[in-house]
């Protein structure tokens, strides 16, 4: 897992994942740009600070580890939290039609 610090933390640090980056490398360049703004403007704000609540964050029944997700207009943004350590993993980002298949 290649790790890339999304900015410096008081908090939570923020780490994606090579797989993260390679599904926002696939999408067309309007989603890309997209998605690549409301991370920075938006999602790892609130990441840093409290990754667990939020209206578009819910925790997902049934998965191990425990997996979050964030949720992006039509896309989600999947992602891991070790409290201990105080860094949260983007494990991937997908349309809405897509994970839970």
């Amino acid at each position: 897992m290649r790790k890339q610090d999304a900015g410096a933390s008081p908090e939570f640090r923020i780490v994606e994942t090579d797989e993260c980056q390679k599904k926002i490398g696939l999408l067309a360049s309007v989603d890309a740009q997209f998605i690549q703004r409301k991370l920075l403007d938006y999602v790892y704000l609130q990441l840093r600070k409290v990754p667990v609540f939020g209206l578009n964050i819910k925790k997902l029944k049934g998965y191990v580890p425990e997996t979050c997700r964030y949720q992006i207009g039509r896309f989600r943004i999947f992602y891991l939290i070790d409290s201990t350590e105080k860094i949260v993993s983007i494990l991937s980002v997908d349309h809405r039609r897509d994970p839970y298949k």
